[in-house]
């Protein structure tokens, strides 16, 4: 596909890109609703339309040759974890990494993602790390802007993934979504195998913004700001949380003493809980204890490894 030309007719009335069978080696039968797929390697693994497929991480040699097996030839990983490109290539699978994180898809991610899911060879493969919040958001972005598909459906496709609620992010990421103009296609100058992973100082930024907000909601009596509604005390406890669980998956991490691991385990468990509490609205008093367990456990890291 010629590469100045692709943007014009992506944003000429509503153009879907289906490859053939005979061009894209599709051997699933597919209905117009996405189906799951049963899966031995995979948790989530659904055939979303002809050309686009999605699911978790690949994992494993067996698990790469499962998705040869469905005639699969790209993979877009929107993980931050850097992907497994030499065992693809083995099974003749080419990747491209366009992480993001769960509370927005950026509009130059926006716009490489949809440039990516008309420039690679399909079908296509798109996962984040479990296959239900990010890589769901991903294809739906991709299928509006090529599939023709509605924001209704886009959001029943969220909900069919199992895309959390708490991710508003994400959900709004959907029903704002704008086609990328032929400018901002442009605009994208390659589609990296291995983008640049996030840095432990990264993490821990992001982690110490949604730590002061939920500080800030604890001081009003852990109530939401009424001037901020896209903001809520459970999405920040959830964005919280699923930060610890990317920061353990640093590959820096790994070679970090035992007790830091350790520490790191016991605050994303405290997360865990104080999210779960907030998720489930429970008074104000029955807070207090996973707040203090999750303060405690980042106080206690920070003065043997940070302070």
């Amino acid at each position: 596909m010629n590469r100045i030309l692709a943007p014009l007719w992506l944003l000429v009335g509503h153009l879907a890109v289906v490859a053939s069978p005979a061009d894209s080696g599709e051997t699933v039968p597919h209905s117009e609703s996405p189906r799951i797929l049963t899966s031995t390697n995979y948790s989530h693994l659904v055939q979303v339309t002809p050309r686009i497929f999605s699911g978790s991480e690949p994992d494993g040699d067996a698990a790469f040759a499962e998705l040869a097996r469905l005639g699969i030839r790209s993979l877009i990983s929107v993980d931050g974890a850097q992907p497994a490109i030499e065992t693809a290539r083995k099974h003749g699978l080419r990747y491209v990494h366009l992480p993001f994180g769960y509370d927005a898809i950026p509009s130059n991610r926006v716009a490489e993602l949809v440039f990516a899911a008309t420039e690679v060879p399909g079908p296509i493969y798109l996962h984040c790390h479990h296959g239900q919040h990010r890589g769901p958001a991903a294809v739906a972005i991709i299928c509006l802007a090529t599939e023709g598909w509605t924001p209704e459906q886009a959001i029943r496709w969220l909900r069919q993934a199992g895309t959390s609620p708490d991710y508003r992010g994400l959900y709004r990421a959907v029903t704002e979504f704008k086609p990328p103009t032929p400018s901002q296609l442009q605009l994208v100058q390659s589609l990296p195998e291995v983008s640049k992973a996030s840095t432990l100082v990264e993490e821990m930024v992001a982690l110490e913004e949604h730590w002061e907000r939920l500080k800030q909601i604890r001081k009003n009596g852990w109530k939401e700001a009424p001037r901020d509604p896209d903001q809520s005390f459970s999405e920040e406890a959830t964005l919280l949380w699923e930060h610890f669980q990317e920061l353990r998956r640093l590959p820096e991490n790994a070679d970090r003493p035992v007790d830091y691991r350790d520490k790191l385990d016991s605050a994303e468990q405290a997360a865990q809980a104080l999210r779960t509490a907030l998720t489930a609205q429970a008074a104000a008093e029955s807070l207090e204890a996973p707040f203090q367990h999750l303060k405690q456990s980042c106080t206690s890291c920070h003065q043997v490894y940070r302070n």
